[in-house]
């Protein structure tokens, strides 16, 4: 039996976010259980995640440790 992956998308605006910052968010986001998309684009990236695994807070706290200033657009 398979079993079904639980899927959400949300777009965070990340203030000052370059082309570079935004590869590395990318890589830091993906590298987190149940993220399976991070798509950066100009001072926002879209990502997709498990809701089971994952909240928007830890997204979101993941990105400030990068040092940048995120929230849910």
């Amino acid at each position: 039996m398979t079993q079904a992956t639980n899927k959400a998308r949300v777009l965070i605006g990340v203030r000052g976010m370059d082309k570079e910052a935004g590869e590395r968010i990318s890589k830091v986001l993906l590298g987190m259980p149940g993220v399976t998309q991070a798509q950066p684009d100009q001072a926002q990236i879209a990502v997709q995640y498990d809701p089971t695994a994952l909240t928007v807070m830890d997204l979101l706290r993941a990105i400030r440790k990068q040092g940048f200033l995120a929230g849910m657009l």
